[in-house]
């Protein structure tokens, strides 16, 4: 259960009919909103307290879905359906706001799905924590000698689909992420295009909770660079 009465659940239809369970957050008085996809461990119930710091920092509107198979959405998880989950949350989101008011925000595995919307839909800008170049790579760093990058059918490649897109990027990541590396999120980064800022938690882990400052920076970087075609 959130902890805000105000807290709406919202209920969507993937493309493929799949049932997708959302929270939606209002912010009274905001004139835009974030579309948050969260990481890969947990579901919404694990997300309230995340979506009060972004509402205050931000002072935006936050819609949070669960993927399929995650908390109370129905269906079976994989990119393709990820994805689409994805899709159907930013449709829902962009009848109440301008997509060019909406912020694409992305944790870890949500980073890869932030990434692939806005390579299809316009946006204000992406804010990335804590997320990987791609999974294979991702997973290569932890099982080094399995041939990840050959065997594994979801691919999230991140690092190709960066390249294209022309809105700010804001990246934060742990100088100690346990999961994903430093390197790792320097190199999708560096594939990003201007304008862009990468901030470097020291000591920061993969699971490490949002700074406000770190949060008021981002929000600062998109609305400076909110003109930028």
């Amino acid at each position: 259960m959130p902890s805000d009465p105000t807290t709406q659940d919202v209920w969507l239809t993937s493309a493929d009919g799949t049932k997708i369970h959302a929270w939606y957050l209002p912010c009274e008085g905001a004139t835009g909103a974030i579309h948050f996809s969260h990481g890969n461990g947990g579901n919404l119930s694990h997300r309230d307290e995340s979506i009060h710091q972004l509402r205050a920092s931000f002072q935006r509107s936050i819609l949070i879905y669960d993927y399929p198979g995650y908390g109370k959405s129905e269906g079976r998880p994989n990119e393709a359906s990820v994805v689409a989950a994805g899709d159907a949350a930013l449709a829902w989101l962009t009848q109440k706001y301008p997509t060019e008011k909406v912020i694409l925000f992305g944790e870890s595995l949500g980073g890869a799905v932030a990434v692939d919307l806005a390579t299809r839909h316009d946006c204000q800008g992406l804010v990335l924590f804590s997320t990987f170049a791609s999974l294979p790579k991702a997973a290569k760093e932890l099982y080094r000698i399995i041939p990840c990058e050959t065997l594994m059918s979801n691919r999230f490649d991140s690092i190709s689909k960066i390249a294209t897109i022309r809105k700010p990027v804001f990246m934060c990541h742990g100088g100690a992420d346990e999961l994903i590396s430093l390197k790792q999120a320097q190199q999708l980064f560096d594939a990003a295009q201007e304008p862009k800022r990468f901030r470097i938690r020291p000591g920061g882990t993969h699971n490490m909770p949002f700074d406000p400052a770190i949060c008021e920076e981002a929000r600062q970087f998109l609305d400076a660079t909110r003109s930028i075609p």
